[in-house]
């Protein structure tokens, strides 16, 4: 496949993620029918032309090129593909609102931005770790989106004055406990990720690992004692939304935070 092939199978799945952005924005504040299976048929087009650009950018003679924006790319296309399979049992396809315009940002960013990383060759026990981390990040991105999605819910329904949008959506209940177990999925895929970062990394205290091992495992005893708060003392509403935001921050600067001050700042492979 050429280059050429490559960018334009890239540029048209950033082209159908910014229309089904518009498409859903519309249909969201214009009226109030839904068309669901229309939607998961052109998201399914969408994710395959994702996959198959997205497979061509990461790819080097050598191995994977990790860059910020690559990973972010396949990041993004791991939660479309987990929201496309849970929206046929759960109303989650309202997340798409929020996914579809920051896909199509990180495939441009991704296409364009400049190669500062070195490739790094895969073995069994690496891929292992990269791909439950990358699961892991998926899940509690979703979680914390649902997390958000959950507090704006609750504020227009207690003012009593719904948005069109809030009236689209499911129970409130519905919401919350969906929110907790796309909660705990992430947290034993991130425990999965630590584990196998101890076991199959050589050295994750090294000085470019050091930032994001230790704030995955604050982030991590974050998740944990959200979840054990909800158990054990009921926490929820406002509270698990905080403890939720708080987790996905230190999360989102243990992988993206490093990364962008490696390879943005300070131009480090």
């Amino acid at each position: 496949m050429t280059d050429d092939t490559v960018l334009a199978i890239n540029l048209a799945a950033a082209i159908f993620y910014a229309v089904g952005a518009v498409f859903l924005i519309y249909r969201t504040f214009y009226t109030r029918t839904t068309r669901n299976g229309w939607l998961l048929g052109f998201t399914a087009v969408t994710l395959i032309l994702h996959a198959v650009g997205g497979i061509k950018i990461l790819h080097h003679p050598q191995g994977l090129d990790l860059g910020i924006f690559k990973v972010g790319s396949l990041i993004f296309w791991v939660i479309n593909t987990l929201i496309l399979a849970s929206g046929l049992r759960k109303p989650l396809h309202t997340l798409f609102v929020f996914l579809f315009p920051l896909s199509s940002i990180f495939i441009l960013m991704a296409m364009f931005s400049s190669d500062t990383v070195t490739a790094i060759p895969l073995d069994t026990s690496l891929s292992i770790h990269i791909m439950l981390s990358i699961f892991a990040y998926s899940f509690l991105i979703i979680a914390t989106l649902q997390a958000l999605v959950l507090s704006y819910q609750d504020y227009q329904l207690k003012h009593k004055h719904p948005a069109i949008i809030i009236r689209l959506l499911p129970p409130l209940q519905t919401m919350e406990a969906l929110f907790f177990e796309l909660l705990w999925v992430g947290q034993i895929l991130l425990t999965l990720a630590i584990v196998t970062g101890f076991l199959f990394l050589e050295d994750l205290f090294a000085q470019h690992l050091v930032h994001k091992t230790l704030l995955s495992i604050f982030a991590w005893v974050i998740y944990s004692t959200l979840l054990l708060g909800h158990y054990r003392l009921g926490w929820r509403g406002k509270t698990a939304v905080r403890w939720a935001v708080g987790g996905f921050i230190i999360l989102l600067l243990a992988y993206f935070g490093s990364k962008f001050v490696l390879e943005i700042l300070l131009q480090v492979p």
